[in-house]
C-alpha cells in the first residue's frame, strides 16, 4: 500500500528526502494537467510544454530545503509559485531575446462556480502586476496566484489561507478588477 500525499509530506518535513521520489508520482497529473491550463492559456505557442514545467518544477524542488507542508494544499501552492517562477523566467528570457516584440495583452478571466480558470496569456505582465499587488494586498496577491497558478478552487483556496469561501470570491473578483486596470497601463 502506497502512503498518502499527507504522510508523504510529513516525512518530506521531518526530513526524508526520498518522500519527494514517492510523492511525485502521486501528484504528477494533477501538477501536468495545472501546468497545461497555464500553457493552453497563453495567446501564443509556448516553447515550453508542461511536460518540462512539472520537471523544472520538481528539480527545484529537489534543490532546495522544503518548508513545513501543512496538507495537499499547501503543496500545490508551493508547486504553483515555483511554476509562476519558472513561467516568468522563461517569458523574461524570450523577452529579451526579442527586444522590442510586440505589447503584451493580458486577458483574465475568473469563473466563480469553483472551475479552474485558464492562465493568463501574458505572464510576464501579470507577474509584474502581482508584484505590485502584493505590495498593496498581499494576501490578494497569493489568492490570485493560487487561483492562476495553482489551479485552486475557491474552495481550496479558503481552506488552504483558511478564510471563507466568500471572503476568498470577494478578494478574486477586486484583484482581477485592479490587475485589468494595472495591466491596461
Amino acid at each position: 500500500m502506497q502512503p498518502s500525499v499527507t504522510v508523504l509530506l510529513a516525512q518530506l518535513r521531518d526530513g526524508d528526502r526520498a518522500a519527494l521520489d514517492q510523492l511525485i508520482p502521486l501528484v504528477y497529473t494533477e501538477l501536468h494537467s495545472v501546468a497545461a491550463a497555464y500553457l493552453n492559456g497563453e495567446n501564443r505557442p509556448h516553447t515550453l510544454q508542461a511536460t518540462a514545467l512539472v520537471h523544472e518544477a520538481y528539480l527545484r524542488m529537489l534543490g532546495s530545503s522544503h518548508p513545513p507542508y501543512r496538507d495537499r494544499a499547501h503543496f500545490f501552492g508551493i508547486a504553483a509559485r515555483l511554476m509562476r517562477q519558472i513561467l516568468v523566467d522563461h517569458a523574461r528570457a524570450r523577452q529579451a531575446a526579442k527586444r522590442g516584440g510586440p505589447a503584451l495583452t493580458l486577458v483574465l478571466q475568473e469563473e466563480l462556480d469553483g472551475a479552474p480558470a485558464q492562465g493568463p496569456p501574458a505572464i510576464v505582465a501579470l507577474d509584474d502586476a502581482l508584484h505590485s499587488l502584493a505590495q498593496i494586498d498581499g494576501k490578494m496577491a497569493q489568492i490570485v496566484e493560487l487561483r492562476f497558478f495553482g489551479g485552486m478552487t475557491a474552495e481550496e483556496i479558503a481552506e488552504f489561507l483558511p478564510e471563507s469561501v466568500h471572503r476568498v470570491r470577494h478578494e478574486m473578483r477586486l484583484a482581477l478588477a485592479w490587475l485589468h486596470r494595472e495591466v491596461a497601463r
